[in-house]
């Protein structure tokens, strides 16, 4: 194994936006030598998603730096202008920008900062004690080759993975997956005889309309089953203070019994259907009511998936259902089925072997302070920052754009002991506390 000499100040685990906006914003800090490591070969954010004609669920303003430094090279106003395409951006009079222009912009970022490392995967940590450092393990995911580096602290910004049900995952990749590889997919559909979405979020109102475009030029019946309904994400001017700097604190500093209870009634700022996905969505499906052939889709609600199975003749698997309200149990049948059921954030193995430093809470998550530090058992100078995983002590806005640069001036002012990016007190109108 290859062992550096050099001792980095910050290493980061993970190149999502989070991380990425980190590594762009330090490359104003040239006293602070920082590396970021990703296991795939190139920047691609929910690659599986990047359906044509979807938008980004907030303004290009919570690009990787604006709020920051709208003075930086890597705003994505001048990512327009490098490519020339700035007029055309003007004339289009939008806030928001398409899903793929988000991703492009980040590659054209990530391209152009020497400290992003992609093809690496980071496959331990060590915390060394008496020369106060961690020891990172990389793997060359082509080769196979490993290094190892040194740095004070680390970031992690390893994002979130697919969650499937228990009776789903041992089915088919093929007739059976999660929307995140949706557009791997496509094909497939196309050749289905029937198609089935479940669950009730906007991964699932974008997979749904998408196959409902396409639905007259392939001929499959088409279902939507959802246990929740179609529920209107919450997007008024004061609900979305709910993404500020203010509502963060004010949630942290709450009893974590209450945090629980407060987080639990909030999906509709987060999880809900944007109003023009379902608007979308219903003009589509009255397009297709219009002359006399009749609307091959089924929208049911009130329906909660219990089991899957594939049967034992034909193409087509049976999903158990269960009817929330009535209580009674039905089946319905499809050849190819597709679940919007989430992420969850993804804690990779090795932080287990940081268990003795890290402090853990009664549901095994980790502690993580007010500033985005892993809460130690231990007195260290080496400090953990981190993105992921943090919906439990810092509530709704955790994996929201719009926060963040904020997060990432707060990891900065804390790293280097100053402040070097100015955190006004008041960013909203409203006031959460007393």
């Amino acid at each position: 194994m290859k062992e550096h000499k050099t001792m980095y100040d910050i290493i980061g685990v993970g190149i999502g936006p989070f991380n990425l906006s980190f590594a762009a914003l330090l490359e104003n800090q040239p006293e602070l030598d920082a590396l970021f490591f990703e296991q795939t070969k190139k920047f691609n954010w929910h690659p599986g998603m990047l359906i044509e004609g979807t938008v980004m669920q907030v303004p290009f303003i919570a690009d990787l730096v604006t709020m920051a430094d709208p003075k930086s090279k890597y705003t994505f106003l001048n990512y327009v202008n490098e490519h020339e395409r700035m007029y055309q951006f003007y004339f289009l009079q939008r806030l928001d920008i398409p899903r793929r222009e988000y991703n492009d912009y980040c590659q054209w970022v990530a391209n152009e900062i020497n400290s992003c490392k992609f093809g690496k995967r980071v496959v331990d940590i060590r915390h060394i004690n008496g020369e106060e450092h961690y020891e990172v393990d990389i793997m060359n995911v082509e080769t196979g080759d490993k290094e190892r580096y040194r740095s004070r602290h680390i970031v992690m910004g390893t994002g979130s993975v697919p969650t499937m049900p228990p009776s789903f995952r041992d089915l088919p990749n093929e007739d059976v997956f999660h929307t995140a590889e949706f557009l791997s997919h496509q094909e497939r559909c196309k050749r289905a005889e029937s198609i089935t979405v479940i669950g009730s979020g906007q991964s699932a109102a974008e997979t749904f309309r998408e196959l409902l475009k396409e639905q007259r030029d392939y001929g499959y019946r088409l279902d939507w089953i959802t246990r929740s309904g179609f529920a209107s994400m919450e997007e008024s001017k004061l609900s979305l203070e709910h993404f500020s700097p203010d509502y963060v604190d004010y949630f942290y500093q709450l009893p974590q019994s209450q945090k629980e209870e407060v987080f639990a009634t909030q999906d509709l700022f987060y999880k809900g259907i944007s109003n023009h996905t379902i608007t979308d969505i219903y003009n589509l499906l009255y397009e297709n009511s219009i002359g006399t052939e009749k609307v091959n889709v089924g929208l049911r609600v009130l329906s909660e998936v219990e089991d899957i199975s594939k049967k034992d003749e034909g193409d087509a698997y049976e999903i158990k259902c269960l009817h929330t309200q009535k209580q009674e149990r039905f089946t319905h049948e499809s050849e190819v089925v597709i679940a919007a059921t989430g992420y969850k954030p993804y804690v990779p193995d090795f932080i287990r072997n940081l268990t003795s430093l890290l402090e853990w809470d009664e549901e095994g998550r980790y502690k993580v302070l007010s500033d985005y530090r892993l809460a130690k058992t231990k007195d260290s100078r080496n400090e953990i920052y981190v993105h992921s995983g943090i919906s439990h002590t810092h509530g709704v806005g955790s994996t929201n754009l719009g926060l963040a640069v904020h997060r990432n001036k707060v990891i900065i002012n804390h790293l280097l002991g100053e402040d070097v990016y100015k955190i006004p007190k008041k960013n909203v109108f409203q006031t959460f506390d007393v």
